[in-house]
């Protein structure tokens, strides 16, 4: 099925420390992201690079927090530019560091309570963002998206708050191999759906993703994706200031797009933490555009469905 894709450039640089994050949506412009989706025949609009309007300066009571105002304002104006994009096609937000899930996520879960449609968030990373601006050690705010998605407490009085907070059973998370001990803490007793690199080991990758797909049909929800590159083996996508060995493989990762393809039931797609001031030739953004035309149907080999 045919769908209308909405690029939009969204260089936040303000969720952690490494600067280059900011260069990525037009590394994806430079490496045929959109043309890679147009010769899958979708259609492309490109609305260019977010602008977030400025903010005065900020203080947090946890002191080790950095640039808490311009994280702010990347919050609000990408909350906005979510809702009024998915009500018109299937936004792709070209980051930009994870920080910028607070405001894609709030976006979509405000236009999937309008529609009364349950919002279901796959979280293909190395770690679980599950931190608050109280409890982050780092005061890089990139690890905290998923707390503010799942309602945790601690973002008020200064992010506003979440639309329409994304029950734990309504998420899942695969690739985890790097938690901080205030995190795990936080996520034992949720029904959060962890599929950590042990998980995959064990189950392979296919069988924790079929079980929440199912599941997202069951309710017949939308389904957000969130796709980092330190989700990736660090050897094939090198681009990443949060590397962690052990990722997922270039055949996992094909793997995964082609089954959320074929589940015809994604609706928004980040695509985050591509630093190109540390890649190898533009190896990461071209796999990421590659994982991309994935999702969106290409395939080496289109089987035939026969009976037998």
């Amino acid at each position: 099925m045919s769908k209308h894709c909405i690029l939009i450039g969204a260089p936040v640089d303000s969720g952690q420390k490494r600067a280059g994050c900011l260069m990525g949506p037009d590394a994806y412009r430079v490496a045929g992201l959109a043309q890679a989706i147009t010769e899958l025949g979708h259609s492309v609009e490109d609305m260019g690079n977010i602008i977030p309007a400025p903010r005065a300066p900020m203080s947090h009571p946890n002191a080790a927090i950095h640039r808490l105002a311009e994280t702010v304002a990347w919050t609000e104006a990408l909350t906005e530019t979510a809702i009024a994009a998915a009500l018109r096609g299937f936004p792709i937000f070209m980051g930009g560091d994870h920080s910028l899930s607070l405001g894609t996520v709030a976006g979509v879960a405000a236009h999937a309570k309008a529609a009364n449609r349950a919002l279901f968030v796959l979280w293909l990373d190395a770690h679980t963002d599950f931190h608050t601006p109280e409890t982050t050690q780092s005061g890089n705010l990139h690890g905290t998206p998923m707390a503010y998605i799942a309602g945790r407490p601690g973002f008020e009085p200064h992010f506003p708050p979440f639309p329409a907070p994304v029950p734990s059973q309504r998420i899942a998370m695969l690739g985890i191999r790097s938690v901080d001990t205030a995190e795990r803490a936080a996520l034992l007793p949720t029904d959060v759906d962890i599929a950590d690199m042990r998980v995959l080991d064990e189950r392979g990758i296919r069988a924790p993703l079929a079980e929440f797909l199912d599941r997202v049909r069951a309710e017949n929800g939308m389904l957000h994706v969130s796709l980092d590159v330190d989700f990736l083996e660090p050897a094939i996508a090198p681009a990443v200031g949060t590397t962690v060995p052990g990722g997922a493989t270039f055949r996992e990762a094909h793997l995964v797009m082609e089954l959320l393809h074929e589940s015809a039931l994604v609706t928004s797609l980040d695509l985050v933490e591509l630093n190109p001031f540390l890649d190898d030739r533009g190896r990461t953004a071209k796999l990421m555009v590659d994982l991309v035309g994935s999702l969106m149907g290409r395939k080496v080999f289109d089987r035939p469905t026969r009976s037998y």
